[in-house]
């Protein structure tokens, strides 16, 4: 643990710099350029809300920022799993010229998706008010949900990072596992109102994305509090699956550009 947070401090500047690089190289060549980054995730809440409400004819209070908290949350786990199983080979010639701890790429990554998170959460703000759903100190609870999502990234997608160097289909199996587990996570959907019980619990207390949406709408929403228990317990697991992670990456890092 100590080496590693040496090694954060020493690439922070670097890591910061190459996410921010990361931003405007994605939009360069746009012609709306950084407005891509609130018109897409409106776009799908507004698919989402027409599914929901036309063609099922279901939905939930507030049910437009109820969407697009969702689709918040989901789209910093997605996107930072998808891109950690091929961070080395897309990274390779930076690794065989110069020493950084692999498992940083995942950090930049989670970085640049998290200055992405951070719009859609001003976006977010500005819906409650038109919507005019009741602020409370619930709100406080965000911190600790996000910080479970953070670190269950992180755990998988230095995980992740490792085998992505030795399975060249890996990515492929991750965008399966990640399309069922988004129709898993109530993106779109109350999993607490619309699953059937017993199910509901068990989708909600063994995927950890799934209780952080719905805690999260709960906590927003809903003026309701998280459970405390189940968050401490996120909490711990995210940290071992951390630790595993960058203890896998410092163990194996030296073989990864033999590989590549």
């Amino acid at each position: 643990m100590k080496r590693f947070i040496n090694d954060f401090k020493r690439y922070w500047p670097y890591i910061n710099y190459s996410a921010i690089c990361d931003l405007k190289s994605e939009v360069a060549d746009s012609y709306l350029n950084w407005l891509w980054w609130i018109i897409e995730p409106i776009c799908f809440m507004l698919i989402y809300v027409f599914i929901g409400n036309v063609v099922f004819r279901k939905s939930e209070p507030y049910f437009p920022v109820f969407v697009f908290i969702g689709i918040t949350l989901w789209n910093f786990f997605s996107k930072t799993i998808t891109a950690s199983t091929t961070l080395v080979k897309s990274n390779k010639n930076i690794i065989k010229k110069v020493y950084i701890p692999c498992f940083m790429l995942v950090i930049e990554r989670m970085l640049a998706n998290f200055y992405k998170m951070c719009i859609s959460f001003v976006l977010i703000i500005i819906f409650m008010l038109f919507y005019r759903v009741p602020f409370s100190f619930n709100v406080l609870y965000l911190l600790p949900l996000i910080i479970i999502i953070v670190l269950i990234s992180f755990g998988l997608g230095t995980i992740l990072l490792h085998f992505g160097v030795f399975m060249d289909d890996l990515s492929n199996l991750i965008t399966v596992i990640l399309r069922l587990l988004m129709y898993m996570s109530g993106i779109f959907y109350s999993i607490s109102n619309r699953v059937p019980t017993p199910f509901n619990k068990y989708l909600l207390l063994l995927n950890p994305i799934a209780y952080s949406i719905d805690a999260t709408r709960e906590a927003l929403l809903y003026l309701n509090s998280p459970n405390i228990l189940t968050i401490t317990v996120w909490f711990l697991i995210g940290i071992i699956i951390s630790t595993f992670g960058i203890g896998l990456v410092y163990h194996y890092e030296n073989s990864y550009a033999k590989v590549n």
